[in-house]
């Protein structure tokens, strides 16, 4: 019989994009281990925490991270797709971050069936990821590598609360605006979506990228719902991403709020996307309409997008987006979220 594996919690901290970073792993009630990186990125700190955890264990491992970054490499099968493309993405651009990636996806491969993840939510009350939280924190202020026997007493490396600064912007958490609350909005847990349009997920029709983004978002739909039980799906409904989150909340089984910029969004698109928009309007819990007036010209409509987005973004608790980590218009609206929701943005990659 295999054993079982040995649980580790990991996870990675930045105070900056990029900006001085920590990584830290733990085992419950046993060793650990942290380190730095002078110039980084969250998802960076992400991959190398999980890495460092699975290059010391030589046993079968579950390692618990609150990266789905991480944790969807691997379960998704992103590697399988960047190893057969040459490190390329669904963009045809080069992988990020594959300098980490690469000896990480190698370990995993020379391994087989020994390795496997968790996720876990970042700050829900997880004793242990709250400790790791506060490891890495601690690795990224004093740029120093550390490591122990048993875990060190959380009191001395601060409350749980200061381990929320190592949000990307460097906007500690607690100074975050409340979110809005518009009455039109059921009651429950506002996750938004937001991402790429259709050109850039391989077209308008179904194709692999679509159906790859489509089943990841109905798993990350599916998991959130079973930690908060009102979770709702908030969608502008745009082609694309937007889309693709209510189908995935209808598959999940999790009710949807379709928020629309004003009325006859969808007078332009084909009578294929039409039909598509109408099935997904029809199935939702509730439909708001932010303006009355249809905008005259590109340049109105252009306006009352953002404007949509702008309320959306004061409304979420949550976000999803649906982003390469390249596009410039995405990467804008990503410095948006990311100052609201902190560790509470998700960062999703389109993947065949």
């Amino acid at each position: 019989m295999r054993p079982a594996p040995v649980i580790v919690y990991t996870d990675g901290a930045c105070a900056g994009n990029p900006g001085p970073g920590g990584w830290a792993w733990a085992e419950p009630g046993g060793a650990w281990a942290s380190g730095h990186e002078g110039r980084s990125t969250n998802q960076r700190m992400e991959i190398t925490a999980a890495y460092e955890a699975a290059a010391a264990h030589a046993q079968p491992l579950e390692i618990v991270t609150d990266s789905t970054y991480v944790k969807n490499c691997f379960d998704n099968r992103w590697y399988v797709n960047w190893l057969r493309n040459g490190w390329r993405n669904s963009q045809r651009k080069p992988v990020a971050n594959r300098e980490l990636w690469e000896p990480f996806i190698d370990l995993y491969l020379a391994r087989p069936g020994e390795i496997r993840f968790r996720w876990v939510k970042g700050h829900s009350g997880d004793p242990m990821n709250d400790l790791v939280d506060r490891l890495a924190v601690a690795a990224c202020a004093s740029q120093r590598p550390d490591a122990g026997a048993v875990p060190p007493d959380p009191e001395v490396l601060g409350a749980p609360d200061a381990a929320r600064s190592r949000r990307q912007s460097g906007t500690p958490l607690a100074t975050a605006p409340t979110p809005r609350r518009d009455p039109r909005v059921p009651d429950g847990h506002r996750l938004v979506v937001f991402g790429h349009r259709p050109p850039e997920l391989g077209g308008y029709g179904d194709n692999p990228i679509v159906g790859g983004v489509r089943r990841l978002l109905t798993d990350i739909v599916a998991a959130k719902a079973e930690l908060r039980p009102d979770l709702v799906v908030v969608t502008g409904l745009r082609l694309g991403a937007e889309t693709l989150g209510a189908e995935a909340a209808s598959a999940a089984g999790v009710p949807y709020v379709v928020v629309l910029p004003y009325p006859d969004a969808e007078k332009a698109w084909s009578e294929t996307s039409r039909a598509r928009f109408r099935n997904l309007v029809d199935g939702a819990r509730t439909v708001v309409t932010l303006e009355r007036a249809v905008p005259d010209d590109k340049a109105d409509v252009r306006a009352a997008l953002a404007r949509r987005d702008g309320w959306l973004i004061a409304n979420a608790e949550e976000a999803l987006l649906v982003w390469d980590g390249e596009h410039r218009s995405l990467a804008q609206l990503h410095a948006k979220l990311l100052r609201r929701l902190g560790d509470d943005l998700w960062v999703v990659e389109p993947v065949g």
